[in-house]
């Protein structure tokens, strides 16, 4: 069973759909409204994208009723999906199966929504239920895909598609980019010396330190090993240098304690800037140099290339 909730102004109803259920009233108890649903819902089938996926329903549903425009929110996700400019007047849908939450969605327009338009428009909604459900689960999918299992943060394969796109977005709009590459100091002893699993508790832990320190907007990886790759779009020399030096002192700061076992934690960072016609593996190359003089000239620094 698959449900909707919709809010209209102050007037609250709830929907139970049902793939071959038809409405007695109107237009949606006749045959064609069931064949429309049918094949809307073929239509949608028709990716796993959610973007592309919020967008074909709203370039359809615009077909069988007029709006101003249509929102997708995921708060669970913190995603949002607009399509076009929002209207005054709002029909807001709760979207669910089987009691799991698959987000809601909003449209808009410049007149009020009649009691016959949230019967059509529960009528559209019903074929988008699984279709967008197969799009959540394909999207968390990829997420795991390229998520470090250890400490959360993004993966190596990560790193690089996201690479590959902020190169060519800082060119397109002539914004700075910067990476900044980190290591834990003389992480080997560390596992040598106290075990794998307090090696492993400590990746962990400057994971979640390196990440409290960088924006929302930035992107956090990890790149294999003890090293961790910062990405910071629309950020110049300065700000990099100031976001590497502030991780450096709050991992500095940090007391890593596991059960009866405390110990501190240094790591060096090497920052560098895009240049005109580098490429993303020349950007790399230049921060993960910085960072080898970081460390040959007595680690717990950061060194910016030139």
């Amino acid at each position: 069973m698959a449900a909707v909730h919709t809010s209209i102004g102050e007037t609250t109803m709830a929907f139970k759909l049902v793939k071959s259920e038809a409405r007695s009233t109107g237009e949606a108890r006749t045959g064609w409204a069931t064949a429309r649903a049918l094949e809307l819902a073929t239509t949608l089938q028709t990716t796993l994208e959610l973007d592309q996926l919020i967008k074909l329903f709203a370039s359809e549903a615009r077909k069988q009723i007029a709006y101003d425009s249509l929102l997708y929110r995921n708060r669970e996700l913190e995603l949002e999906l607009p399509v076009g400019e929002a209207g005054r007047h709002r029909c807001t849908y709760q979207l669910s199966i089987a009691g799991h939450g698959l987000g809601e969605l909003e449209f808009s327009r410049g007149r009020k929504f009649s009691e016959e338009d949230t019967l059509q428009l529960e009528y559209l909604l019903s074929p988008l239920l699984y279709p967008l459900r197969n799009a959540l689960l394909y999207r968390q999918a990829l997420a795991r895909a390229l998520q470090d299992p250890l400490t959360g943060v993004n993966n190596r394969s990560g790193f690089e598609s996201s690479l590959r796109r902020e190169v060519n977005l800082a060119r397109r709009h002539r914004t700075p980019l910067a990476l900044l590459v980190v290591d834990i100091d003389q992480f080997k002893s560390i596992n040598d010396h106290f075990g794998h699993l307090i090696g492993d508790c400590v990746l962990r832990d400057v994971a979640v330190c390196t990440a409290s320190c960088v924006r929302n907007t930035d992107m956090l990886f990890r790149y294999g090993g003890e090293e961790f790759v910062v990405l910071l779009s629309n950020t110049g020399p300065d700000g990099a240098e100031l976001l590497a030096e502030r991780i450096r002192s709050t991992i500095e700061a940090l007391c890593c304690t596991y059960g009866d076992t405390s110990l501190g934690v240094t790591v060096s960072l090497g920052v560098a800037c895009l240049h005109d016609e580098e490429s993303g593996n020349e950007l790399f190359d230049r921060a993960d140099n910085a960072l080898y003089q970081a460390k040959g000239n007595g680690r717990n620094q950061v060194m910016v290339a030139d």
